[in-house]
């Protein structure tokens, strides 16, 4: 190949490769939360309008001249009338690790001048807690919050959960998609989320998306570390500053912006960070360093050690490391602390020390969640029922466990403790509250009298509520369910539909419905007055595989012959009451079954005597045709005259023009007076 081309050919490639340190994510969301319009703030960020929220309503602050940037003028609040459990499900995320952040603000929005309590999860872990009162400063100028989590189910559930009456609120949302290995992912593992206690940029400003246009591809931004250090140790600190370019900058894994690494704070003596923490916790500090004092030109002219909680748990030298201008960066992880406070030192061995930033994470352990097909379930079920928004259903039902579940559900892990299943529903009011079944972990009695209750006290009587829908299918992924009960005083609704085909799982051993209640698929305690609803179908085959010992299916509109696996419930020491159903038949106390009829519809016995019937007809229609073609075959005629008879006919025809020649011979012989001949045709 000619040179010159492969030089072309080579430079070509170089210039269109893209750089070692682009950022190969592009996913992100900046939601305004409790706005009908997207913007564009002065940082170039496009906001977009509020979206994704499963309930709440909108407001603004009271005081909106006192922020600066449209996203922290708004908010969206949930009051109990949308239930105590609220959510924004961004979806459609591919599985990886996600940064998020919020920005959360009071400033008496309701004019009531109380901040609220609540709680915050991402994924099922709760994450941030605000108790009311807050700081008056927090209250009124509100609070950037972030972490680093990890979405494998292609959605992104952030939840809020209501103490006491408090609503609570939300100003912003954002969303970036990250890389996975960062922050040493593959040492941690993805079942922590990383929660920032303090991402300090030394000897700098606040900087970074939403405070400057500095960029940070993770969205991260930085703030001063002037507040987070020892009083012991400020006097003695000075800030240094560079406009050289730092090596090893904006590169995979982490990519730590440049900026970070061009200042830092130096100190002849101890520096001190005194950081806020949570006991009982594990923290992730993550330590930046850059030489960027031109003196420092060799090995061991620098040396300092860290020392974390009073513990030496490393010596560094930078130049050693990295050399100068380039960055340098090196974690460590505090387990277990006892007390509210860290406290990380950075103490001289040759020459003073510097550093340039520092961050701390708390490792917060990944909470259980709902196996997903039962969050599918519960999801299609609030939808097939039209359950009201004041019952919360919103989320994952069961996770954060320190948190109560959906309205009425109760929820333990299963048997391998890696997941959450729905195993009950309490009973909220009625004269059956304090009811209790078998001392046994499987039996478990689910009430469907929460799912309509009152959102500010307990009361027995649901009827005439309006209650709509029907049983989704999809309740049959409730595998760990064993109660099926109809709670009283659900009447005068318009429940309608038929029994899902999944009714009787194995774990299924309480089996109660009540007047006008068909749909008995579903794994609940319900009550039994249920009248003037619209609920019609017959008996699955599928509930006679469940362990049944009471089945409670009277006063509803089933239909059907009633298998006799189910009946046998009654004979084998169980209960059974099937009376009110016109429709039902085939077992004693039961009208019999017309013969070939059995679920409003042909019976199996039925369906096979129709088709030996029509089997039967087919084979005589064939037999007819086949009859009426064999004596075609042998009756066959065309209306021509076969050759054998043509000539028989031309035979007869001479015979006969012969015959008459003669007897003209014979008359002509006789007039003339000669002697007649004999006849005699051969």
């Amino acid at each position: 190949m000619n040179m010159s081309l492969l030089f072309l050919l080579t430079l070509f490639l170089l210039l269109s490769a893209p750089p070692s340190s682009s950022y190969p994510y592009d996913i992100s969301y900046h939601i305004d939360c409790g706005t009908d319009t997207s913007t564009v703030d002065s940082f170039n960020t496009s906001w977009l309008s509020d979206r994704f929220y499963t309930g709440g309503a909108k407001s603004i602050v009271s005081e909106p001249l006192h922020f600066h940037l449209p996203h922290e003028k708004t908010l969206r609040f949930f009051p109990l009338s949308s239930g105590k459990k609220n959510c924004y499900i961004v979806p459609n995320l591919p599985s990886g690790r996600y940064y998020l952040r919020t920005f959360t603000v009071y400033d008496n929005y309701d004019g009531k001048s109380h901040s609220p309590s609540f709680d915050a999860s991402v994924e099922g872990t709760v994450v941030f807690s605000w108790r009311s009162p807050w700081p008056e400063e927090l209250a009124r100028d509100g609070a950037y919050s972030d972490l680093f989590v990890f979405v494998n189910d292609g959605e992104l559930d952030f939840c809020f959960y209501s103490f006491a009456t408090d609503p609570p609120l939300i100003s912003s949302l954002e969303i970036q998609q990250i890389e996975p290995s960062s922050y040493d992912a593959a040492t941690i593992g993805h079942n922590y989320i990383l929660v920032n206690y303090g991402r300090f940029s030394c000897g700098s400003n606040q900087w970074g998306p939403g405070f400057s246009n500095d960029t940070d591809y993770f969205g991260r931004s930085w703030q001063s570390d002037q507040e987070s250090r020892s009083p012991d140790s400020k006097t003695s600190i000075r800030a240094v500053t560079t406009r050289q370019t730092i090596a090893n900058t904006n590169q995979q894994p982490n990519y730590f912006p440049m900026k970070l690494y061009q200042t830092a704070v130096t100190s002849s003596g101890v520096v001190e960070y005194e950081l806020a923490v949570d006991a009982k916790l594990d923290y992730l500090i993550w330590f930046h360093f850059a030489e960027i004092d031109s003196s420092v030109t060799k090995v061991g002219q620098r040396v300092f050690d860290v020392v974390v909680n009073e513990k030496n748990v490393s010596r560094v030298d930078i130049y050693k490391e990295v050399g100068s201008f380039a960055a340098y960066s090196w974690h460590y992880v505090a387990k277990n602390l006892s007390s509210t406070g860290l406290s990380v030192k950075l103490v001289p061995v040759v020459g003073a020390v510097l550093i340039s930033g520092l961050e701390n994470y708390a490792l917060v352990p990944s909470d259980l969640s709902t196996l997903p097909g039962q969050v599918i379930a519960m999801r299609e079920l609030k939808e097939s029922l039209r359950v009201p928004d004041r019952m919360g259903w919103n989320g994952d039902p069961c996770a954060p466990t320190n948190w109560d579940a959906w309205e009425g559900i109760a929820c333990r892990p299963n048997k391998d403790k890696t997941a959450l299943v729905i195993s009950q529903m309490r009973k909220i009011g009625g004269n059956d509250a304090g009811w209790k079944g078998k001392d046994r972990e499987e039996t478990v009695y689910l009430v469907c009298l929460s799912l309509f209750r009152h959102p500010h006290r307990m009361q027995t009587d649901l009827g005439s509520q309006g209650l709509k829908g029907y049983i989704s299918d999809k309740i049959s992924l409730l595998s760990d369910l064993v109660n099926l009960d109809l709670v009283r005083n659900l009447s005068s609704n318009s429940l309608g539909g038929t029994l899902p085909a999944g009714l009787g799982q194995k774990s299924l051993v309480r089996l109660v419905m009540a007047i006008d209640f068909v749909s008995n698929d579903f794994y609940f305690v319900l009550f039994r007055d249920l009248s003037n609803n619209q609920f019609s179908g017959s008996i699955p085959d599928s509930l006679t595989s469940s362990k049944l010992q009471l089945a409670l299916l009277n006063d509803n509109l089933l239909e059907g012959r009633v298998p006799e696996e189910l009946y046998s419930v009654g004979v084998h020491g169980g209960a059974i009451d099937l009376s009110g159903n016109k429709g039902l038949c085939g077992v004693p106390s039961l009208p019999s079954c017309p013969l070939f009829w059995d679920k409003g519809g042909l019976s199996t016995g039925g369906k096979i005597a129709i088709a030996l019937s029509c089997l039967v007809i087919l084979c005589a229609l064939l037999l007819v045709i086949y009859m009426c073609c064999i004596r075609r075959g042998r009756n066959d005629y065309d209306f021509g005259l076969p050759h054998d008879l043509m000539s028989l006919a031309a035979k007869r025809n001479k015979y006969q023009r012969q015959k008459s020649l003669m007897l003209l011979e014979m008359e002509s012989q006789h007039a003339k007076g000669l002697p007649s001949l004999p006849l005699n045709p051969h």
